[in-house]
Order: C-alpha cells, then sequence, then structure tokens
C-alpha cells in the first residue's frame, strides 16, 4: 500500500493540482491543525473540497487526529525550534492516541495524499504520521509528492 503526502506552501495551484493529478490521488487527507488560516489561499478547508472535486475528482476530509497539539505547534516554530524533540514528542502523542488502531489499511485503499502546509517532507509531521503507519501496518511505502 502506499501512502502519499503533499504540502501546499511555495507552489503555485497549478503545481499542486498537477502533482496530485499526476499521482492520481483519489482522496486528500488533511492532517493540519488549522485548516481553515487565510495564508492557506487555495488550501483553505472552504475551498479545498470544491478544487479538489472539479479539477481532479478527489475527495476531501479533515482529520485532526493525526494534527499535532497548538502547544507542539508552537515549540516547533518558536525561537530555538528542535526538530528532534518536536518529532520525539509527535510520536509519542500518535502512539498515545493510537491513530493506527483508529485508523486502518481500508482507510487508504483509495490513492490518499496526506496533507499538511510544510513546503518539504523532510521535517514535516506529515513525514511522520506516514512513517508511524507505515511501522504499524504491513507493506506499506510512503512517498512524497
Amino acid at each position: 500500500m502506499e501512502i502519499y503526502t503533499i504540502g501546499f506552501t511555495q507552489t503555485t495551484a497549478r503545481g499542486f493540482f498537477t502533482r496530485l493529478a499526476d499521482a492520481r490521488i483519489e482522496h486528500v487527507l488533511d492532517i493540519r491543525l488549522n485548516n481553515s488560516s487565510q495564508l492557506a489561499g487555495f488550501a483553505k478547508a472552504s475551498d479545498l473540497p470544491y478544487f479538489l472535486e472539479e479539477l481532479i475528482g478527489a475527495r476531501y476530509e479533515h482529520e485532526p487526529l493525526l494534527a499535532p497539539t497548538k502547544e507542539l505547534l508552537d515549540q516547533a516554530r518558536g525561537r530555538g525550534a528542535d526538530w528532534p524533540r518536536f518529532a520525539e514528542r509527535f510520536l509519542a502523542l500518535l502512539r498515545e492516541r493510537r491513530v493506527e488502531e483508529l485508523l486502518s489499511p481500508s482507510d487508504f485503499e483509495r490513492r490518499t495524499a496526506l496533507l499538511c502546509s510544510e513546503a518539504a517532507a523532510d521535517r514535516c509531521h506529515r513525514r511522520l504520521v506516514g512513517e508511524h503507519l507505515g511501522a504499524s501496518w504491513p507493506d506499506v511505502t510512503v512517498i512524497d509528492l
């Protein structure tokens, strides 16, 4: 099973939707804590479901269970941010929430992309979510778009 990830910052709407279309994504699972910020532009929760359906025929769903807490986000973005510490605490939160039991591989039978804001996955919670699910379920490959 493949789990895709994508961020929307530092790209155009054309680039974002083209990457999703080229990967034949059918379902976008938004794992942002705050999905309605004006800074989200074309990826605001009030607009994104429409764009996904009209442009690529994909379904939109928001899953805050896979988002960091506000406290963790503030620490990750604050002065002296410590990525390894954030990653450690966020993975502990995923284990505490038991996301691998609340979700199932069948939730990803349709080609699904985990959405967050970061341009690159290397220092982003979407990568951690994908890796956590991959470690919990058999035969998972995480692919960043």
